[in-house]
């Protein structure tokens, strides 16, 4: 079975900064295209960075400049780091990995931005 185990998540200040992780197994890791969606509150699941075919990077415009996708092939693991996070980022964020006919996602960590 494919395991996404994702960390990191919790409860910061506006302005502040949090790193998310998500470890996998090496297989799904070198064959799968992996990044991070979230869900906030009454939404719709979005994207917020992917990598890409080649690996570019395809991330949302609100995340731009204050959030880096980035991956440690010899652990299996992408990060996000986040910084200058806003209440609007407050969401529950995923880790996904996907290939054609195949998609998986993490239990999901919890990140919430609040003064």
């Amino acid at each position: 079975q494919v395991q996404l185990v994702e960390s990191g998540g919790g409860l910061v200040q506006p302005g502040g900064s949090l790193r998310l992780s998500c470890t996998t197994s090496r297989s799904i890791f070198n064959t799968y295209a992996m990044g991070w969606y979230r869900r906030a509150p009454g939404k719709q699941r979005e994207l917020v960075a992917v990598f890409m075919s080649g690996g570019s990077i395809n991330s949302a415009d609100s995340v731009k400049g204050r959030f880096t996708l980035s991956r440690d092939n010899a652990n299996n693991t992408v990060y996000l780091q986040m910084d200058s996070l806003k209440p609007e980022d407050t969401a529950i964020y995923y880790c996904n990995a996907k290939r054609w006919g195949e998609n998986y996602w993490g239990q999901g960590t919890q990140v919430t931005v609040s003064s």
